[in-house]
């Protein structure tokens, strides 16, 4: 299974997003530390869900991360996110 199929699912399972956007920019890496010659190391991250109502941006941070602490340890270098509640995507 291709990482972004992983994360998508897992993701999905942890914290039922209503939105979950997920890019591959491990071409934009290519050559440098932590850049893995097969590409799906680095990884932009757009999620909404309920689940992060009432918590800081840090702790919405923490829940991925731990959904995503597997892959973290070896297979995922760079994670950028954009964690949102459903209201704070309407507003944006």
């Amino acid at each position: 299974m291709r990482v972004a199929e992983i994360i998508n699912q897992k993701l999905t399972e942890s914290l039922s997003p209503s939105s979950l956007e997920i890019t591959d920019d491990s071409h934009k890496h290519a050559g440098h530390a932590g850049a893995r010659p097969e590409g799906e190391s680095h990884f932009s991250v757009t999620i909404v869900s309920q689940a992060f109502e009432g918590k800081s941006r840090m702790q919405r941070q923490r829940l991925v991360y731990q959904a995503l602490s597997e892959e973290m340890k070896e297979r995922i270098h760079a994670l950028a996110l954009q964690t949102l509640t459903p209201n704070e995507e309407k507003k944006s």
